[in-house]
Parts: C-alpha cells; structure tokens; sequence
C-alpha cells in the first residue's frame, strides 16, 4: 500500500516553523527597540576574556588550553558512541561486548599516547 503526502500533512509543521521563526525575529526587535542604550566608555572598549587587550596581536602564546578542549570533545563524543551501545547491550551478546572492548582498548591508547606526550601538562 502506497501512501502520499499531500501540503495539507505538512501544515503543522510549517506552521510551527513560522511561530518558531517569528518568535526570534520579534524577541530580537523587542530587545532591540525597549533595550536600555547605555554607550560607556567601558563597554564600547575591546574586551577578551577578561584580559584587557594590550599590545600586538601577533604575539606566541601557549595552546594547551585549546589542545586540552579538542581532546575533550574527541573523547566526548566516543564516549556518546557508548550510550547506544548500552541500550542495546542484550540484542548484541558477545559480539557487541568484543567490539565495546575493541572500542575502549582504541580509547585507552589513544589517551596512553596522549599522556606519554604530555599534551595534559600545563607546566
């Protein structure tokens, strides 16, 4: 049995889409137009984190802190790949449990190799 859509089935969703895009753009107006416009000298200064901003821009600086965020999300989302896994741990018997192992053993070396090269040492 061959089933077809027609634009009638597609009216709840397009018109949650309108209400969802015109919430935005009228919570933006709004925000724009009632929002206090209070120009100090503070705020139109450049400001970075919290560290005022002096000297060249081109300056060396460390990326640890970069380094150890890419990691932390790498290891984020293999660990993501785990919930899947554990919902369906029964359906997969041994074959599923020899794959999660040969998933985690992956995992532990890559975390080996990335301390044997102290990418987590701050120092």
């Amino acid at each position: 049995m061959e089933t077809t859509s027609t634009a009638h089935d597609f009216l709840p969703i397009i018109f949650q889409v309108i209400v969802a895009l015109g919430f935005v753009v009228v919570t933006l107006f709004a925000t724009h137009f009632l929002g206090p416009k209070r120009k100090t000298k503070d705020k139109l200064s450049t400001f970075e984190a919290g560290v005022k901003s002096v000297g060249n821009a081109r300056q060396p600086f460390s990326i640890k802190y970069f380094l150890v965020a890419i990691l932390f999300v790498l290891f984020d989302v293999e660990v993501i790949f785990m919930y899947p896994w554990a919902v369906n741990f029964r359906e997969l018997g041994w074959n599923g449990i020899i794959e999660m192992f040969i998933f985690m053993g992956t995992l532990l070396l890559g975390f080996i190799y990335i301390l044997k090269k102290k990418a987590l040492d701050w120092n």
